[in-house]
Parts: structure tokens; sequence; C-alpha cells
């Protein structure tokens, strides 16, 4: 379990997370969300260690990551893996360099063990096809596939998803979000996902925490999301419907 408590950050000088507060469970697809520019990001960063808040706690299993000591924090980056926002790939390595980098990097395995885990991981997403091909000759849907596979080559105890969905077409957006909630619950992870993604919402939210300027607003899951009398949240569901809407008759 990951807990955050009285997460508060500003730059400079203007105040983008307020004192937010959450549980986020072992073993569910627990899901951030709200619209652009309401923190959701930035919070993900202050639990991940890529920005320092002001001030407040973020536990792993209890272990207050803030305040440890270089070896504690090490050890929780070690059980950490992520997907970012576009992939992140490298272009000059191959779908097989590309998940076998965080095993170059932290790991002491020989090139043997190395590959093997790689090719566990690409079969695991469906691409055991692709380990020869580089990041440009294939389709978006895959390239996000690969991030996943990175992202689990370590056997991370928490998985991170930056916008798992952006850029992708409704149909490999619903195949993205299957496939995080199968590794979720096959590896027991905490997986926090920050999304806009109402679809997504509706397909995998056991935990959603629904952010607006700054501060959690509402919390709760997909059964009873739609019952909220939040008014900023009920807007953001609105407008999230007319997009798809829009989209549908595209």
């Amino acid at each position: 379990m990951i807990e955050v408590k009285n997460i508060c950050k500003a730059f400079q000088g203007k105040t983008i997370l307020k004192g937010v507060s959450g549980k986020f469970e072992q073993g569910k697809t627990n899901l951030i969300i709200g619209g652009s520019g309401t923190g959701k990001s930035v919070l993900l960063k202050c639990i991940v260690g890529l920005i320092k808040p002001e001030s407040g706690e973020v536990l792993y299993d209890d272990r207050n990551f803030l305040t440890g000591d270089p070896e504690l924090k090490k050890d929780v980056r070690r059980e950490l893996g992520m997907l970012f926002q576009g992939s992140a790939l490298f272009d000059f390595k191959t779908v097989l360099q590309n998940v076998m980098y965080p095993l170059d990097m932290l790991t002491k395995m020989d090139r043997k063990e190395k590959m093997e885990r790689a090719d566990f991981c690409l079969k695991r997403v469906g691409l055991e096809k692709a380990h020869n091909q580089y990041p440009s000759q294939i389709s978006g849907g895959m390239q996000k596939r690969v991030g996943i596979a990175r992202a689990i080559v370590l056997n991370p105890k928490y998985l991170f998803c930056d916008e798992p969905n952006s850029g992708l077409d409704p149909q490999t957006a619903i195949m993205i979000d299957a496939l995080i909630k199968e590794i979720t619950e096959e590896y027991n992870t905490t997986t926090i996902i920050v999304t806009h993604d109402m679809n997504s919402v509706m397909e995998i939210g056991e935990y959603i925490m629904f952010m607006y300027k700054g501060e959690k607003v509402w919390e709760g899951d997909k059964n009873n999301i739609l019952e909220t009398d939040v008014k900023e949240l009920q807007d953001f569901i609105f407008a999230s419907k007319l997009i798809r809407d829009s989209r549908k008759m595209c």
C-alpha cells in the first residue's frame, strides 16, 4: 500500500497541491483523475520522488520515503515500475534492448538472464515477435506495451502509469487498460494510474481520487462515481462524455 498525507507543493509562489491525502491499496488499480492543470501529475511525481513537496508524507508500506535515509530511498526505487506518458522508449535501442535497460542499470544479471527476463515480459504483453524492431517501426499501442514490459521487468511492488492511453484509439486504449489490470492482479502490485479518460475510470477504477485545483474533492470507485453530487466531478464526467460522443461521430 502507498499512503500520502497532506502533500503540499508550490512552484514560484503558486500553490499546486493543497494538502492532498489518500490511500492506494495493493492489488488494485488506483486512479488519480481530473482535468489539465489540476495537480494530478505533480502528485504522481511527488509520490515517485521526481519532485520534493514542501510538506507531507509519502509512505510505502509504512516506510516514509520523504524522510528516509538514502539506503531506504534506494530500496524503494528498486521496487518501482514506471510507464511514462508517450512511452519514453529509446529510439536507438531495439524493443528487447529497451526492456533490458532497467536490468542493465540495476541488476547484476548476466546477459543470458537479462535476455530471458526481457523475453518473458515481452511475451506477457503479447510482443514476443517484436524483439529486433525499433520503436519507430511499431504502432503507438505496441510502444505502450513495450513500456509496460519495461515497467514490470524488475518485478516491481509498485507500478505507476502516467496517462497510459494518451494518443491511442479507443480500442487500443481498452486493451491497455485490461493489460494493466491483469498485471496488477497477477503480480499483486500497488498500481497508481494518472488519467483523464473516463473510459478507463469506468473499466478499471477500483479506487478513484478526483482532483480539482490542487485538492482532492472526491474519492470512491467506478460503482458510485456516477452518483456523485460534487459539481466539479459532475462537470468533468459530462465534458468527458461530450468528447467521447464527438469522437464517435467523426
